[in-house]
């Protein structure tokens, strides 16, 4: 049994490293944002994708639909987008008097939201009971949406022209957030050899609807020790103001009031859950059938740093979210 048990994990670590490869014959570098794919389609989440235009985020998320063969539509959000363009509506046919759905884009496995917070928070808000949920509702009726099914959202930095903020509460949906940096040198050569046409170059379909699922099964059977999921909850914990000081390990209290002064609100337990399951795939994508404190480093920044709100203090003294959690995580015993 438990040789069956590493032989799924070996096939797993296997699957993913064919994917990556797919991918990388039409995304240069960014393999930081591949693997937040990845790991948010395993863990049965969505993703936040942030940075510039033209760092190939929405060719990533095309890509993985590609190589996945799942549905997958695209959605680009404007200031004058509706809730009903994403959802769908009721039309009136007046030759039977009766009114029809028509269901919107949203109603597929994989739904690339582009540009998100270039629309008003109304329609960010109608995304938030599909990722809720996993359903929508159109007049009275509540549908069901497929199965499985991801949202891969990208937007722009807020200090871009013409964007918005997004909900705290759709944020929070957000199983990860990853950061979009622009390319090395090196990469950029190969880009600009492509000649921007990274789209037509054919990949492999290595990944089925099947795989997401048996992936999913074996994520189930990680073991994360409790003393893992206590450091998880202790990394959580000192994010939050009021709760920061009396959760702080006596030998990070010396620093906590440094920390807390930048953070207005901390982390929901949601955020500990989300920690806990990302930290679960990236050692089940390393071929582990347990999790070690390593596996929680480097999924942290990606799981809460977009559930950090920062005080005008952070802001003032160029203090981002990143800055705060690797401080943390420097600071926090290892188990």
């Amino acid at each position: 049994m438990a040789k069956n048990k590493e032989t799924d994990f070996n096939w797993c670590k296997d699957l993913i490293s064919n994917c990556k490869t797919e991918i990388a014959k039409r995304v240069v570098g960014q393999e930081e944002v591949v693997e937040g794919i990845l790991t948010a389609m395993v863990a049965g989440g969505h993703i936040l994708l942030e940075g510039v235009p033209g760092l190939a985020k929405t060719l990533a998320c095309k890509t993985v639909s590609d190589i996945s063969g799942l549905d997958f539509k695209r959605i680009q959000f404007t200031p004058d987008l509706l809730p009903a363009d994403l959802t769908g509506t009721l039309i009136y046919e007046q030759s039977t008097g009766n009114f029809k759905v028509r269901k919107g884009p949203i109603f597929t496995n994989l739904v690339l939201a582009d540009e998100i917070n270039r629309a008003p928070a109304k329609v960010q808000s109608a995304l938030l009971e599909a990722m809720a949920e996993n359903q929508v509702t159109i007049g009275e009726t509540t549908y069901e949406l497929p199965k499985p099914f991801f949202v891969l959202a990208t937007q722009n930095p807020i200090e871009q022209e013409g964007t918005y903020n997004l909900p705290e509460a759709e944020l929070d949906r957000f199983l990860m957030k990853v950061m979009v940096h622009y390319p090395n040198a090196k990469n950029e050569v190969e880009i600009v050899k492509n000649k921007g046409k990274a789209v037509d170059i054919n990949v492999e379909k290595v990944l089925s609807e099947s795989d997401i699922k048996k992936c999913q099964e074996l994520l189930d059977s990680v073991v994360c020790d409790d003393a893992i999921i206590e450091y998880i909850v202790s990394i959580v914990n000192v994010t939050r103001p009021e709760t920061g000081k009396k959760a702080a390990n006596k030998s990070v209290s010396k620093d906590r009031d440094d920390i807390l002064r930048y953070i207005s609100f901390g982390a929901s337990p949601r955020a500990s859950i989300a920690l806990c399951q990302c930290a679960k795939v990236n050692a089940m994508f390393e071929g582990r059938s347990f999790v070690i404190p390593e596996d929680v480093k480097a999924v942290a920044n990606k799981v809460l740093r977009h559930r950090l709100v920062l005080s005008y203090e952070a802001a003032a003294d160029g203090i981002t979210s990143d800055d705060l959690i690797d401080k943390i995580l420097s600071l926090m015993p290892v188990p």
